[in-house]
């Protein structure tokens, strides 16, 4: 497994990473005992970073890494939780008296007296440029109930405003595939500035696995079901914002691209491989609903690629994504 400095945080951290969205909510059900074994098989496969959210499960993603970490307490798993969302997205809601209530919240849940990593999560854009929620967040750190703070990002131009803050330790943004604008601005500012990179939403939803068909079924509590139009959250959380039939297509070419490229490898983990030789990325945090696919997941960590791939994915964007997209929204 490969690793890299986590920007501003310094903290060395795998470079394939676990998200732990599905173990709170939105991917079906998974229960208690399958979801500690996910975090089990994670940390043994080299996986040394742990991304989740205060609503993912209403606190359960959380309260599940908590109940981990103290059975795990020499585990030296890095742990990135969200906050921000348990109330309307309105910026007079990003204050420090809100902040407080949420890190202790996430604190409590976590088992920790100092959260690692505390990221925004996807606020209104006006946000990451205010001065006095930049203050409130320097606040929680002088106090030590955060180490670091980052953001979640929807859009480029968030995540540049974000980068260009003196204290913003790290940006998560969806890259994967399906998903190349953080390309061309975002890693290289971030580069520039010190700020760590952190990966979402790496094969699209699943769509780059090249497993699911046009007759593929999601169950009802499945975004993938009900958030297909953005009728949830953001839309660029389910398939990357990319109409499910067009990513079906482009992903069975995809398979056919990974297969040439790495025979021994999966889509999936030539898509997560590509995400993290991307120049900038810190971490890559593909979610698990299994200790098999948590396995496979961290396989990517220590893949090499082959020159041709990279140009094989701008090819294929290009012809079957971008218009696509376009033509979409």
């Amino acid at each position: 497994m490969q690793t890299r400095t986590l920007g501003r945080t310094g903290r060395t951290v795998s470079v394939i990473g676990l998200g732990t969205w599905q173990l709170g909510a939105d991917w079906g059900e998974i229960a208690e005992a399958d979801a500690l074994a996910v975090l089990d098989a994670a940390r043994e496969a080299g996986v040394t970073f742990f991304d989740t959210a205060d609503v993912y499960g209403d606190g359960r993603s959380e309260a599940l890494i908590g109940r981990w970490l103290r059975a795990n307490p020499d585990s030296g798993v890095t742990v990135a939780t969200k906050m921000g969302r348990r109330m309307p997205q309105e910026q007079d809601n990003y204050s420090l008296a809100n902040f407080r209530a949420w890190t202790d919240r996430s604190r409590a849940n976590l088992g920790v007296d100092t959260l690692d990593l505390v990221q925004l999560h996807c606020p209104p854009t006006s946000v990451y440029s205010d001065d006095r929620i930049s203050d409130a967040l320097d606040t929680l750190v002088t106090d030590g109930a955060i180490a670091n703070y980052g953001v979640s990002v929807e859009r480029v131009e968030e995540a540049l405003t974000a980068i260009a803050r003196p204290h913003v330790a790290s940006v998560q943004i969806i890259l994967n595939a399906f998903r190349l604008k953080p390309l061309d601005e975002v890693l290289p500012a971030a580069a520039a500035a010190g700020v760590g990179i952190i990966a979402r939403v790496p094969l699209a939803s699943g769509l780059l696995s090249g497993r699911y068909t046009s007759d593929t079924i999601f169950a009802a509590n499945d975004h993938r079901s009900f958030n297909r139009h953005g009728e949830s959250f953001d839309v660029g959380e389910t398939f990357s914002g990319v109409d499910y039939e067009t990513g079906v297509r482009a992903a069975a070419e995809f398979t056919a691209i990974a297969r040439d490229a790495a025979p021994s490898a999966s889509a999936a983990q030539l898509a997560l491989a590509w995400v993290a030789a991307q120049p900038g990325v810190s971490s890559v945090i593909p979610g698990a609903r299994s200790p098999q696919q948590a396995r496979a997941n961290a396989a990517a960590g220590s893949l090499s690629l082959p020159p041709t791939v990279d140009a094989a994915v701008h090819e294929l964007y290009d012809r079957e994504i971008r218009p696509s997209v376009h033509a979409r929204w």
